[in-house]
């Protein structure tokens, strides 16, 4: 139930109303903003959109890359070439850092990291499959939280391809989700097998934060500040809930230690996020090293995923 909920709020709210793109010190420039104008007025109309049309390659097009955003692109690095030329720090434009594009990723390193993400997700979601009897308690909440994560990494992915107002609020909302059901799943596993109602109330109640929470974003403001302020008091009650919980079953549940390691690394590995500087080589920024250094971490949770859920399947057939 919670995660078809989940999904379901993310989509209707986020088609229906989708705020507007905040400035930053590069798309404010006058340098940017009339060579844009001309590049749009040059390229994207008559003769030289259809100039345009034919020689765009088809993967661009396919992935909605358009005339505009091509002004944009170019007029980006013409300003950050004035920028360096003039000895100014390097811009932002419309809330990111210049990224070289590649193909059709507008941020090749976090969508690759991205993928991997996902692709370390679906591996291990394979071997729980595998190694983990349908009979398990927490069989379908571990499988229903391993599609909430892939989705998130769609999302991730396809957002840092292509940056729209659209495919933003994805992943926002999509990120936001697996947190909710990090603590959901974490519910479930310390109270809701031996009380069921309290896992079903308390799904409820982050199904209507959860829905608060995006119709604030989509209709009120987009406050990024807010946002992640939001994930991360969600993210320490997951935190500290885990940690008890493990601290108070280490003696006969010795695999908790897995989990441990990995609640704590993901809040380590996230302060990454706060060291914001101009992409090396314009490819590598505090992103994408952020996602890069998640990659591991689903191996070693799922690892405890599937020995807890063999533990539960042995305590509930002795």
């Amino acid at each position: 139930m919670l995660i078809g909920a989940l999904t379901v709020c993310c989509l209707l709210f986020v088609v229906c109303g989708l705020p507007a793109v905040c400035c930053s010190q590069g798309d404010r420039e006058p340098y940017y903003r009339n060579c844009v104008w001309l590049c749009e007025r040059q390229n994207c109309t008559g003769a030289g959109l259809r100039a345009f049309s034919k020689l765009q390659p088809f993967h661009m097009s396919a992935t909605g890359w358009t005339c505009a955003d091509d002004c944009k692109y170019n007029c980006m690095w013409a300003t950050v070439g004035l920028y360096i030329k003039e000895g100014h720090n390097v811009p932002q434009f419309h809330g990111k850092w210049p990224f070289y594009r590649f193909l059709f990723f507008q941020e090749p390193a976090s969508a690759v990291a991205s993928m991997l993400n996902g692709l370390a997700n679906y591996v291990m979601l394979g071997r729980y499959r595998a190694a983990v009897p349908f009979e398990s308690p927490m069989y379908r909440t571990c499988i229903s939280f391993a599609m909430v994560t892939l989705n998130a990494w769609v999302w991730s992915t396809v957002f840092h391809t292509r940056d729209t107002l659209l495919t933003e609020k994805m992943d926002y909302f999509c990120a936001s989700s697996v947190v909710l059901y990090s603590i959901y799943l974490c519910c479930v596993r310390t109270l809701g097998l031996t009380h069921p109602w309290t896992s079903s109330l308390f799904g409820a109640l982050l199904i209507i934060l959860f829905a608060c929470h995006i119709w604030y974003l989509t209709y009120v403001h987009f406050d990024y500040g807010y946002n992640m302020a939001a994930n991360v008091l969600i993210g320490l009650i997951n935190l500290l809930w885990w940690l008890s919980w493990c601290l108070w079953n280490r003696a006969h549940c010795p695999y908790v230690w897995k989990c441990m390691i990995v609640v704590v690394m993901l809040h380590g590995l996230a302060l990454l996020e706060l060291l914001d500087f101009p992409p090396l080589l314009w490819v590598f920024d505090a992103h994408a090293v952020w996602h890069f250094s998640t990659i591991p971490v689903p191996f070693l949770f799922y690892s405890f995923l599937i020995d807890d859920s063999l533990h539960l399947l042995n305590v509930k057939t002795e």
